[in-house]
């Protein structure tokens, strides 16, 4: 089957030998679970404790061949990695609505705005406007830090980015605005005492 990305790269399925998968994975289990995964098993503790139900949002793919070597069976020849139109999690938390989108950066001193789409603003900003709860992740890979922006300020930077202004957003800043998150065993990434922070704000 092929799958083509966005940008039209086709999706290459992993061929290699069991015996250097088995390698690869062992060597993959060294350096830790990406931050998707993290986010994934920490929501699966959410729901399991009864604590929120807070869900990935699935990728839309738009199918364009389809063969039908038999009646009852379809086989997916090729399709395409649509453009989510919004953010990547969203769910309840205290009868609150959450949204947010998680992002990393191999950067340093700064995180960049272009790691984030036009639409992903719109999407928080109509969030924000029927009252709901909406952030970003960021995480700078290197350091393994992760902090909770609030939407809000967000879009202060994107609308900076727009006026003209830097096209990036300082750690200086996302220190002194953002709410740190510390990387924990059970749940792994427990950024829901940070999402009490905004609750109690927006009271």
């Amino acid at each position: 089957m092929i799958i083509n990305y966005p940008n039209g790269r086709k999706f290459v399925s992993n061929t290699t030998p069991s015996s250097e998968k088995q390698t690869k994975k062992i060597s993959y289990s060294n350096r830790g679970m990406t931050f998707e995964e993290d986010l994934n098993e920490t929501n699966q503790y959410y729901l399991t404790h009864g604590l929120a139900v807070i869900h990935k949002k699935p990728t839309p793919v738009q199918i364009v061949d389809v063969h039908y070597p038999k009646r009852s069976a379809a086989v997916i020849k090729e399709a395409y990695f649509k453009q989510a139109s919004t953010t990547d999690y969203n769910g309840v938390y205290k009868g609150k609505y959450l949204d947010f989108e998680a992002k990393e950066t191999q950067n340093s001193t700064s995180f960049p705005l272009k790691n984030f789409h036009e639409h992903q603003i719109e999407h928080m900003k109509n969030v924000l406007n029927h009252n709901g709860i909406a952030f970003v992740l960021l995480r700078f890979s290197k350091e393994d830090e992760i902090y909770l922006m609030r939407a809000a300020d967000l879009i202060t930077f994107w609308n900076r980015m727009l006026s003209g202004g830097r096209k990036s957003i300082t750690k200086e800043e996302i220190k002194s605005l953002c709410i740190s998150i510390p990387i924990g065993f059970q749940p792994r990434i427990d950024y829901l005492k940070a999402v009490d922070q905004l609750i109690e704000e927006s009271l």
